[in-house]
């Protein structure tokens, strides 16, 4: 049985999905991401972290997204509303 990576718990940052074990919230590693650092470089920052983990937090999101987006009844989706940010590291 595989061990749980990413949880949810009321009483670690509001409730807000975390790397098991830490308060390395998905929300964080996805944006570092965003803002074009890679793996290697996370681990630089979070050393503690590994790839298994920061992987787990990208599934995480990504299963987010596949479950939760409506699908488009025709081949014209709605436009979506992209939304840009700068995070200081």
């Amino acid at each position: 049985m595989k061990q749980v990576q990413i949880i949810s718990d009321p009483k670690i940052l509001g409730g807000k999905p975390v790397i098991a074990g830490t308060r390395i919230s998905v929300e964080l590693i996805l944006d570092r991401i965003a803002s074009g650092m890679n793996v290697k470089e996370i681990l630089k920052d979070y050393p503690h972290l590994t790839v298994s983990q920061i992987q787990a937090a990208i599934s995480y999101a990504r299963n987010l997204v596949i479950n939760k987006l409506p699908r488009s009844k025709t081949n014209h989706p709605e436009p979506t509303t992209l939304y840009t940010h700068e995070i200081s590291r």
